[in-house]
């Protein structure tokens, strides 16, 4: 791609990167005038700063779409808040996270966002968002919802999971994706047969099979499977769409292929860990395979190629870390997954991944699983359409936010703890290496990390009020 010279100064020029958006590539400067990206060319040396990149790609900062920091879990909170777990999403790329604020039962959704708005607020280090998770849909949530839309809080997700805590009837999801479809918003499942599982687990624990072993056993794939069909239904009724996340089945992709033969506006999202891992790592010996303790659970091998196969093709809108942090051990305000020691069940479901999310996604490019176009359609300009981010955030183009990712091709990432900053003392990734290395990453034209050292601080993210949607398939 050829671009012209272009005379004026600049805050800070990028010079000479190799720039990957969803659709092409080309080298080319980088001018950044007030948070954004003003021109991309050969701009010459006006600026007061030049940052060399020859050699080097340029990505959209990555959005991830799926983070839960600082969440309620029991009497305490996950590893990591906003200040920790935006550290750790810089580090691993990412420059927008959207999280999830969620309605206490019979509360008010207003309530909800201006408590996590508190949690957020002059912590993050990414700009950032929120999705509503509803938990108790009443004639006032419904009511609700449009405020929130207005307020720049476009989407709500519904769990078919978790009965007795978050967990929606087939009723309430109906409701909810008509109102959210009248308003201009965009309903989001976890998709998971709640009923069936909390009876799969009580004959596990009435039969002594107590251990973490048994997490995979008592949420099997059908069970996944049956709620996606169900999701996908649900949203043909109410002529809505639906966003599908962490789908790690291959049984999963299917039903969201033929709900799409249907007509069905079905978006799905999987995440990495339903890619790399399988159920081979809750053989490990003892309790340490608590670590990958999450829903849904790691799946037999055979799922995740099907998945990497629905990637390369276009199937996916996006790829997420659904980074849900705890340590192993527990500590004042912090539950570990020790908790679930004697239990299975009461092991706090979830693992870090924001951090490793890019890299991991950049090494299937590296190894030609994915395209680089890809890469940036699934990490960063899909979240953004879907999610109303878009054009702000999610391409580099005049206009945009300057949010931007140098990596440096050549060079390789040793995934381990010792090098992660979530706050959780581990990675389910341990010993992974990723050709590609993170140098430099930028938000709004802020150099934030630069080899590997942590330059921004705590209050540079912004809240982002997000637009309607804004996708097709």
């Amino acid at each position: 791609m050829s671009l012209p010279p272009f005379a004026g100064g600049f805050d800070l020029i990028i010079r000479a990167a190799t720039v990957q958006t969803a659709s092409d590539s080309f080298v080319a400067d980088i001018g950044v005038r007030d948070g954004r990206i003003s021109a991309l060319g050969e701009l010459g040396d006006a600026a007061a700063r030049i940052v060399e990149a020859r050699g080097l790609v340029a990505l959209p900062g990555g959005i991830d779409a799926h983070t839960h920091f600082d969440m309620p879990w029991g009497v305490g909170v996950t590893a990591d808040d906003f200040c920790s777990g935006t550290v750790s999403a810089l580090f691993g790329g990412t420059t927008t996270v959207i999280d999830f604020a969620t309605q206490r039962r019979g509360g008010s959704l207003m309530a909800a966002l201006d408590d996590w708005r508190s949690r957020a607020g002059g912590r993050c280090l990414t700009d950032y968002a929120f999705h509503m998770a509803i938990t108790d849909l009443s004639s006032k949530t419904e009511a609700e919802m449009a405020r929130l839309v207005r307020e720049g809080v476009t989407s709500f997700k519904l769990y078919m999971a978790y009965p007795g805590a978050l967990m929606s009837d087939a009723a309430a999801i109906l409701r909810a994706l008509r109102r959210s479809n009248e308003i201009g918003g965009l309903v989001s499942l976890h998709c998971e047969d709640g009923l069936a599982i909390a009876e799969l687990t009580r004959q596990a624990l009435a039969q002594g099979r107590a251990g973490p072993a048994s997490h995979p056993r008592t949420r099997p794939p059908a069970c996944e499977e049956s709620a996606v069909r169900q999701a996908a239904a649900l949203a043909e009724t109410a002529a809505a769409p639906v966003y599908i996340v962490h789908i790690s089945t291959a049984g999963s992709l299917e039903a969201v292929r033929q709900a799409r033969r249907r007509g069905a506006m079905v978006l799905a999202e999987t995440c990495p860990q339903y890619l790399y891992l399988t159920d081979h790592e809750y053989g490990r010996p003892g309790f340490a395979a608590a670590r990958f303790v999450m829903s849904p659970p790691l799946r037999p091998k055979g799922h995740g190629e099907a998945l990497w196969q629905g990637l390369a093709s276009g199937e996916f809108q996006t790829v997420a870390s659904d980074h849900c942090a705890f340590r192993m051990a527990s500590s004042r305000g912090r539950p570990g997954k020790d908790l679930g020691r004697k239990d299975f069940s009461r092991i706090p479901n979830g693992a870090p991944g924001v951090e490793t999310r890019l890299p991991l996604l950049w090494e299937a490019v590296q190894s030609g699983r994915i395209s680089a176009s890809r890469f940036v359609e699934l990490t960063a300009t899909g979240p953004a359409k879907i999610f109303g981010l878009y054009p702000r955030k999610g391409h580099l183009s005049p206009g945009a936010d300057a949010d931007i990712v140098l990596i440096d091709p050549k060079k390789r990432t040793l995934i381990s703890a010792r090098s992660q900053h979530s706050q959780a003392g581990y990675t389910p990734y341990e010993g992974i290496t990723a050709h590609g290395a993170i140098t430099d990453v930028f938000v709004r034209g802020t150099r934030m990390i630069s080899q590997g050292r942590l330059l921004g601080k705590p209050g540079h993210g912004r809240f982002l009020p997000r637009s309607q949607r804004q996708f097709c398939l």
